[in-house]
């Protein structure tokens, strides 16, 4: 295992926060450019390692999830543009 797990140790590393990112973007993607209910958009963003926290706030179209610890936001920005990731400690943009 270490003779695998050490030369990806930057991949590796980098997983955590792929998991609440990717939630994040497509679950607010599903909700707010496509316009499914959030239930489907729950289900449309199930993954095999689950994920521990999914806010949507609709106000601001905005979608928190956390997942192995770490925690990501996506906010809608406009038909044209869709749903972006927010850098950690920016907010949304109220539209």
């Amino acid at each position: 295992m270490v003779a695998v797990g050490w030369p990806n140790r930057a991949h590796l590393a980098a997983f955590p926060d792929i998991i609440g990112a990717y939630s994040a973007k497509e679950y607010c993607s599903c909700r707010y450019v496509s316009g499914n209910p959030a239930d489907y958009c729950q289900v449309y963003i199930q993954q095999y390692i689950p994920i521990d926290l999914l806010h949507d706030e609709p106000a601001t179209r905005t979608v928190t999830a956390r997942g192995l610890g770490r925690t990501h936001s996506a906010t809608w920005l406009g038909p044209r543009e869709g749903c972006r990731l927010l850098a950690e400690g920016e907010s949304s943009p109220v539209p």
